[in-house]
């Protein structure tokens, strides 16, 4: 048999036995499925995200501030300068509430998430404050993940347990 021969045979299914029956958790971004178990690190990534996401903000309001002070060396007027402020205030302030109502619900086919992302840039410190809070409870998305995750499976548990026999040895019903 040549190398090319072996190489065209098929994976073997001992590979295929290891993945578990029944539903599987949804990975978390940064978290994966350690959220399942609180293992693996869990505890640490939490900490680590939350302290990172405080000071990507508290940088990220710094910049804010120089970009403030630079309009102001350009005397580009009271109206503007207020504009500027309100502007990412109102912008972050919809991107917390976005953020954090996404933490707890999927969002729907036809919502507006895709009209907001470019408001949701613009306010990416009220992103930033919400990811940090959430990290201080939970991993963000975990209760509404863990919830989905439960009822996949006693919903695999329900259908499993119903099964019995073989239904092709099943009796066909009559016609009326």
């Amino acid at each position: 048999m040549s190398d090319d021969q072996r190489d065209q045979t098929p994976a073997e299914p001992a590979a295929q036995a290891s993945v578990p029956a029944g539903p599987q958790p949804e990975p978390i971004r940064f978290f994966g499925t350690t959220w399942v178990e609180h293992d693996g690190g869990y505890a640490l990534l939490r900490v680590g995200l939350a302290i990172g996401s405080l000071a990507t903000a508290i940088a990220s309001a710094m910049m804010l501030r120089f970009a403030y002070e630079g309009l102001e060396i350009g005397n580009v007027g009271p109206f503007l300068s207020i504009s500027v402020v309100v502007l990412f205030a109102i912008a972050s302030s919809i991107a917390f509430t976005k953020t954090w109502a996404s933490f707890s619900r999927r969002p729907a086919p036809s919502s507006d998430e895709a009209a907001l992302k470019g408001l949701k840039t613009i306010g990416f410190i009220g992103s930033l404050i919400a990811y940090f809070l959430r990290c201080l409870g939970e991993a963000p998305g975990e209760k509404l993940r863990r919830a989905e995750y439960e009822r996949a499976q006693v919903e695999y548990a329900r259908r499993r347990s119903t099964r019995t026999g073989n239904p092709a040895a099943r009796r066909p019903k009559r016609k009326k």
